[in-house]
């Protein structure tokens, strides 16, 4: 049973908000999402996969030791809609109490994340507003140690493309064994991406067929594989995705590459 770490795709719903005076606002109601469910569903639908799905704040919340933990224990991870500052910054940097007391630091977790990577640590970074550059760069994946294990160049600023009317992803030219059983042809619209550009050496499993621009993109950096998948697992983007007869399939497939290599049956 191999077990996946996946931080991201969490959200809080607070609302409506009625203002019932100048001086007086109120929400009524309070709502947790967790948009990563259908992928957690997918993982797990063969048996073979454990997920612990985290949303951002309570990975940025990990005090030093626990997410050293987790890199030993876990078998893949996966980021998801998670920004730069959940692994740059630390909750005792903002406590009042402990400033002055001493030096302030805490554990890199983007120099733990590289370092696990680099040693063998597989990873899967999927996209999202706050996936690679994201949103008015508010992502910021391009900025850290990140980049060193992306299988992708991050764009500067907003790297967002979007459409109402969605993108058809296209299986690269000598990639379709790659994909077995799965049926990419009736691969559903995706609603957007973030636009990168694929380094030297890894290779683009799927493109955007309306712009050219890469889609799945996988690499090695170090004895570790990755792979970066630009849309969304979850809506918005993805919300015809999840419900795509081969959504399970292709998940999987994309984690058995990165833990077993071909032990899927495609190739490398």
């Amino acid at each position: 049973m191999a077990k996946i770490f996946y931080a991201g795709d969490w959200a809080v719903l607070m609302g409506p908000m009625f203002a019932e005076s100048p001086f007086n606002y109120e929400y009524k109601g309070i709502e947790i999402f967790n948009y990563g469910e259908w992928l957690v569903k997918a993982l797990e639908s063969d048996g073979q996969h454990q997920v612990r799905s985290v949303p951002a704040w309570d990975f940025y919340k990990m005090g030093p030791g626990e997410y050293e933990k987790i890199l030993e224990e876990y078998d893949l991870l996966i980021f998801s809609d998670i920004e730069a500052k959940n692994f740059q910054l630390a909750p005792g940097f903002f406590d009042r109490q402990k400033m002055g007391r001493g030096i302030l630091t805490f554990p890199d977790r983007t120099r733990l994340t590289v370092e696990s990577v680099s040693q063998g640590k597989p990873v899967m970074f999927l996209g999202g507003w706050l996936s690679f550059s994201g949103e008015i760069g508010k992502g910021g994946w391009g900025r850290t140690r990140l980049k060193e294990i992306l299988p992708v160049n991050c764009m500067a600023g907003d790297d967002l493309v979007e459409s109402t009317e969605g993108f058809t992803p296209d299986v690269t030219a000598g990639e379709e064994d790659w994909f077995e059983d799965i049926d990419i042809r009736s691969f559903p619209p995706v609603l957007g991406y973030n636009q990168v550009t694929p380094l030297t050496g890894c290779k683009v499993r799927l493109s955007v067929r309306e712009t050219g621009d890469p889609l799945l993109v996988t690499g090695q950096s170090g004895r570790g594989r990755t792979l970066a998948y630009m849309s969304d697992p979850a809506p918005h983007w993805g919300c015809n995705f999840v419900y795509w007869e081969d959504y399970n399939k292709f998940w999987i497939r994309c984690a058995d590459y990165l833990l077993n290599g071909n032990s899927s049956g495609g190739s490398s």
